[in-house]
């Protein structure tokens, strides 16, 4: 392995760190869907059930998610690498439009295909570099045996199942 002098991208080496990929969503007041591709996600405490997700303050989306009282979490299945695309391009607005989704007993949507999800309500949210840091608590979930999605080295590929 080739060792570097130069400043290092984070994003370059973190590219080498293979992840899954989730669509993290919550409802506004108006009941309209808000969604954005996140793979910045963990797992926080078993007792009680805590999840991380980190936004990037600069997503249209991130101010819904801060706003809310909840936010959902789909993790996507092998065949959904077109939704982990369209739920991180531009623009937020209509991310929705024509996509299969249920409420969660919260009402913030789940993915339809997901291969697992988490139905959170906001425990924390904590300011980190230019990301926000926000700290679910699991009140329901569901998950199946199929295949997830993972995203490594800017690709799409899978994993189980």
């Amino acid at each position: 392995m080739e060792g570097r002098t130069a400043e290092v991208s984070l994003r370059s080496v973190m590219g080498c760190f293979p992840t899954g990929v989730t669509v993290v969503a919550t409802r506004d007041l108006d009941g309209v869907p808000w969604g954005l591709t996140v793979n910045s996600f963990a797992s926080v405490s078993l007792k009680p059930p805590l999840v991380l997700v980190c936004i990037s303050r600069d997503a249209n989306t991130h101010d819904r998610l801060i706003d809310a009282d909840g936010f959902t979490v789909s993790v996507l299945s092998a065949s959904q690498a077109a939704l982990a695309e369209r739920f991180a391009e531009p623009p937020s607005e209509g991310r929705f439009r024509g996509v299969e989704w249920q409420a969660a007993p919260s009402g913030n949507p789940v993915l339809a295909g997901a291969v697992a999800w988490l139905d959170c309500l906001i425990d924390e949210v904590m300011n980190s570099g230019d990301h926000s840091i926000l700290i679910g608590r699991a009140v329901a979930a569901s998950f199946s045996d199929e295949p997830a999605l993972v995203f490594h080295r800017g690709v799409f590929g899978s994993i189980g199942g």
